[in-house]
This record gives structure tokens, sequence and C-alpha cells, in this order.
């Protein structure tokens, strides 16, 4: 939004820890520094994964586009962690992986990690800046372990290092758990060699099976879940993380016991602002693998959509609320792709290629106009359904020329992500049959006077031409199989 030389635009972002919209201050006026949780690459992510994934994907569009420079990490943990986190209890998720599949651990997470990659460039997600291993940061975990230990925040029980929560005062202002409901809570066999149930590991020692492990001063072992991302955050960002992502999930114990961690070991609050996407759910129900419910983005072509329709339909909901993946809501969000693309490549011969962003004064009236309105919606907490409602009224502006049309929404893509440079049925279902839109228009007028009878029959009229149409609460969707 603006050039190099004017001050990037005031935004306000929602921060989980003090669960009120505050404005981003960034440590170095200017430089954002964003964290992202990444995945735990031991099988592939499903689209509930990647609506968590496009939270920070958007943000850092967004702030480049208002102005600001953005460092971005995203961590992958190729360290399987336990498989209860909350009371590091069961086997690991890596070596399991690997044992099932008859891979070794890093075979299992290169070869999760690429499908991962593969995914996210599926729906358009950019790839970051830095992308940490946790394997290739031992070292800085075990100085992590280390200094939390000098200070008397952790202590050793055969050769695992436990963080002493009731050491931190400040454990749980960010999920808003108290200790002695966590005390209550917890089963007594968990208890184990913890002074009490509620701290967490820093660094575990390795039984005599183990096959991913690391020599320490406390002997053989591996990391603790919480104290990989710590560790990374502070190498790559340093010790300010001016915004923090991760799923809502990800808030208790991960992001509590980061706080803790990374807070105790410096002293100082670490991270400006929390930022937590809620989750995906098919059929109001949350998309997990224990649920059976998976889809994966490969999926989609299968169920005839292109990637970045399911990147519209997460465009359409705020990142703070649930989104429900439906079939209706799939080709809902499929025609208001069709009909951006559409708007983009003009309706009075313009062709793709003819006009771009910066071929068009931008700063011009109308379309000042239009771009101050995008750029409110990001600067308010990253409001996407108020953004993409901004392109649409672009797309059917009639204060707008074709080409002016187009600028203004390859510029609003820079954020938007969805391929408005594709032509318009590009990844779409096939085109509408010659005579279909003037049935639809007909069955829609009909519909609206409530004349179901005549509505029924030009379905019917539809149905045999090739065109199935679907009533959803936006309107009729109407897809052609031929």
């Amino acid at each position: 939004m603006a050039n190099a030389a004017a001050a990037p635009r005031p935004v306000r972002l929602y921060s989980s820890l003090t669960r009120s919209v505050e404005p981003l201050e960034p440590h170095t006026p200017g430089l954002v520094g964003i964290y992202t949780c990444g995945p735990t690459v031991y099988r592939y992510a499903h689209i509930g994964n990647l609506r968590s994934f496009l939270v920070p994907d958007v943000l850092r569009r967004a702030l480049q586009y208002l102005g600001y420079q953005v460092r971005a990490v995203k961590n992958i943990t190729d360290v399987g962690h336990m498989r209860d986190d909350t009371f590091d209890e069961g086997e690991d998720r890596m070596e399991l992986a690997a044992e099932t599949e008859g891979k070794s651990p890093a075979e299992i997470a290169q070869f999760y990690a690429d499908a991962w990659l593969a995914d996210e460039a599926a729906i358009n997600i950019l790839p970051v800046d830095v992308y940490p291993k946790a394997t290739e940061h031992i070292p800085e975990m075990i100085d992590l372990t280390k200094r939390l230990l000098d200070k008397g925040l952790a202590y050793e029980v055969d050769g695992t290092i436990y963080f002493d929560v009731s050491e931190f005062p400040g454990y749980g202002k960010l999920s808003g758990q108290r200790l002695d409901a966590l005390r209550a809570g917890h089963r007594v066999e968990v208890e184990t060699d913890k002074r009490d149930p509620e701290d967490f590991a820093l660094w575990k020692a390795a039984g005599p099976h183990r096959l991913m492990k690391w020599p320490s001063p406390w002997g053989d072992g591996f990391p603790g879940w919480h104290i990989e991302c710590s560790a990374m955050s502070l190498k790559h960002l340093g010790e300010y993380v001016d915004i923090h992502t991760g799923g809502i999930d990800n808030k208790f114990p991960h992001h509590e016991d980061e706080i803790a961690q990374s807070e105790g070991a410096l002293g100082h609050r670490v991270v400006g602002i929390w930022m937590h996407g809620e989750f995906l759910t098919l059929g109001d129900a949350k998309m997990a693998k224990s649920a059976g419910n998976i889809i994966r983005v490969t999926d989609l072509p299968d169920k005839g959509f292109e990637p970045l329709v399911f990147r519209y339909l997460a465009l359409t909901a705020h990142y703070r609320s649930k989104l429900d993946f439906t079939e209706d809501a799939m080709h809902a969000a499929a025609a208001g792709l069709r009909r951006l693309r559409r708007a983009a490549h003009g309706t009075d011969g313009v062709e793709a290629g003819c006009a771009s962003a910066t071929e068009v004064e931008l700063t011009a009236e109308p379309m000042a106009g239009y771009r101050q309105r995008f750029a409110d919606a990001l600067a308010d907490d990253l409001a996407t359904p108020t953004a993409l409602a901004v392109a649409h009224a672009v797309g059917a502006a009639d204060d707008l020329s074709p080409v002016q049309r187009r600028a203004l929404l390859l510029d609003f893509d820079r954020v938007l992500g969805l391929g408005l440079d594709q032509p318009p049925e590009a990844g779409a279902d096939a085109p509408l049959p010659p005579g279909a839109q003037d049935l639809l228009d007909r069955r829609a007028a009909a519909r609206a006077n409530r004349d179901f009878a005549t509505s029924d029959a030009l379905r019917d009229e539809l149905a045999a031409m090739g065109v199935e149409v679907r009533d959803t609460p936006g309107g009729q969707v109407a897809t052609s199989r031929k």
C-alpha cells in the first residue's frame, strides 16, 4: 500500500494474551518478525492444518501491502514429540511412523515435510524466509535448558530436565489456566518423577531402544516439544518476536509453556502479539485424524475443486471464527472465485496481460477509494471477509473501466493470493452450456416470487443440459458436468 518512502500504516490485531485488539508495535519500527509453529512431519497435513498456516501467510502479505518489511520463520518439527503432549507420556510419533512405514525417522520427516510444502504451494502459501528444523537446533535447546537450570526454573531427575512451573508466577496468563485447577485435573499416575504434575519436560532421557537421541550434559536424550519452538524462535528472530502464530489448539499447553521457557530464560516479555487461528470443521466436528474425517488438499480436485477454491473459502471467514467445510460452501466459493477472475479479465475485450497493477495509476480516483477500503479491512485485525467484499465491489463497479478493475484486483491479489491473473475458468467446473444462464436467471426470479413449481421445472430442464443446481444461503450455485 505504501511506497518505500512512506511510513507503514498502523495495524491493530487481536492479542490472545491480552484478549483485546491492540496496536502492532514492532520492536524494530517498520520490520515485523513473525514466528509460526509449523508441522510435526510424521503424517500428511489436512486442510484443517492448512487453514492455520493460511493465517500467517495472509498476515505477512497484508503487512507487506501496508508498507512493512517482514521476516517470517516457520519451524519444521522433525523430532517426534510425545503422543500425549500434556503429560509427556506415550510413544514417539516420529518413531512410530518410521516403524509403521519401514523407514528411518529422517526419511519419514523428509517425505512428509516435502508433502506439506507441496500442499502449501497448492493453495498459494508463500515460502517463508527460514524453515528451521528441530534436529538442526539441538545445541540451542540444550543451552536454553542449561540457562533455565542455572536460574532455578528447572530441575533434573535421572537425566530428564523438568521446568518447575511453580517458579514462574505468570504461568497460565495466555490460556487462563490456573495452577490449582491444573493440579486438581491431573491423574495421579502421571506424576511419576515430577515434583508436581503440571511441570513439563525440557529434555527427556533416552530409553535403551530410542532411535532419535543426542548427547547432553545429562546423558543421551532428546528435547521436549515446547523447548524446540522457544530455541528456534530466539535463534532466528532474536529476543523480541513481534507476532507468534499458531492454531487455537496450540494455546495450551504448547504456547503457554513457550512463554514460561522464553520469558523465564530472558527475564522479559518475548512475544508482542499472540495470534491463534480457529478450527476448520467438517459437519461442525473438528477435523482430526482420530475422528476419521481428514481431507487433504490433494483430494480436492477429485471432488471437482481446484485447491485455490479452498483458499477463497478460508478468506470468507475471519481467522478467529470457526469455518465449516461443506460441499455447498465450496461450490459457492468456486463461483465467487470465477466472478473475481472474470472481472480481472474484463468484459470489454480486455485480455490477460493487457493491464497490470503497475501500468495504471492506482492512486487516481476512484481507484484510491477502493484501495483505502481494502487497506482499512486488512489493518482491522485482518478482516478478510471485508477485504473480499471490497474486491467483489471492484469487480462490479460501474465507475471503473475494465482496465482499472483488472489493475485493482491484481493489486488486491498480492494479499488474497487467489490467482486472479489466471483465466476465469482455470481449474473450475466446465463452462455452462449455451442457454443455461438464461434458465438460471429465470429460475432465480421464480424462486424470488416463490413460484416453486416453475423453479423445479427449470431445475429439471437444466439437469437435462448437464447443469447441476444447488440452492445455498448465498443463492443458487450452478455446476456444469459436461
